[in-house]
């Protein structure tokens, strides 16, 4: 159940003069699963083969290309890698690209992709991991993504979100939204946070906010958020790779189903349930 205490009054964004630079940090991290069946060990393996593929470092290195381009950043340095027998990582310093303060927002909306916004970052860091997997026995794989856009200053990592969750074949995600350290005004006074959020929802897209069960756990005197997503409507046919849902019987299908669901609820709820 959310654990969403009464929400404290939220400062607007800072339009007064600051003692020197914005130097709070706002960090967003999230895992991105997504959850396939594959029939037999061969299968499996052409899978993870696949999504070694689909998600090298040289695709990641572009995403996340794109997403210093949402925020407005200067790439400073990449540092990427492919590893064996599978998996990526990404790496990026960036720097804040020159941008007039009249292009600045932090306001509680969606962030649209990435022809279609500038906004602005301070020195801070872009990565991406990746994590493919497979249960040894059920046919189960799973592919995880974990990405932190961590940012210093006015504006806020959560306007590449929307980008992100696109990017992706996301069946769940789980993101975190934290705002860390203070920074002081002209006449002394502390500021914790410079703009208004009570939840991570509200800088995603409507249209996806529509296919995804969401439930969030803020603690908004401390400044931190949490959401998760899970895809609502299930269609076997997105689950299934080199195969069709008409490839199998009606009992192969609903076993199939109950598996796929089953995985997927326990990462939503991060806990192992009881077996099928």
């Amino acid at each position: 159940m959310p654990v969403n205490p009464p929400k404290p009054k939220s400062p607007k964004d800072i339009k007064i003069q600051l003692q020197g630079f914005n130097n709070l940090t706002k960090s967003l991290s999230f895992n991105i699963y997504d959850i396939c069946y594959a029939k037999t060990d061969k299968h499996t393996q052409r899978y993870i083969e696949y999504i070694d593929e689909a998600y090298d470092a040289e695709r990641l290195t572009q995403i996340l290309t794109d997403v210093a381009d949402i925020i407005g950043a200067n790439i400073l340095n990449i540092a990427r890698q492919d590893y064996e027998p599978q998996g990526a990582s990404v790496t990026m310093l960036i720097s804040e690209e020159p941008i007039s303060s009249e292009a600045l927002s932090n306001t509680m909306a969606p962030g649209p992709l990435p022809d279609a916004i500038v906004a602005h970052l301070d020195k801070s860091h872009l990565t991406v991991h990746t994590y493919p997997e497979s249960h040894p026995d059920n046919g189960i794989s799973t592919f995880r993504v974990d990405i932190d856009v961590s940012t210093c200053g006015r504006i806020s990592p959560l306007k590449a979100l929307n980008y992100l969750i696109h990017c992706f074949d996301s069946d769940i995600v789980t993101m975190d939204y934290r705002v860390r350290g203070f920074t002081r005004d002209k006449k002394g006074k502390k500021h914790y946070i410079d703009h208004k959020i009570n939840s991570i929802q509200n800088y995603i897209a409507k249209d996806t906010k529509s296919k995804y069960q969401m439930i969030d756990v803020n603690v908004y005197q401390e400044n931190i958020f949490h959401t998760k997503m899970m895809l609502s409507d299930f269609d076997l046919d997105n689950y299934l790779f080199d195969e069709k849902a008409t490839d199998f019987t009606k009992s192969e299908r609903e076993k199939i189903k109950k598996q796929v669901q089953h995985e997927m609820l326990e990462i939503f709820y991060s806990q192992n349930l009881q077996n099928l």
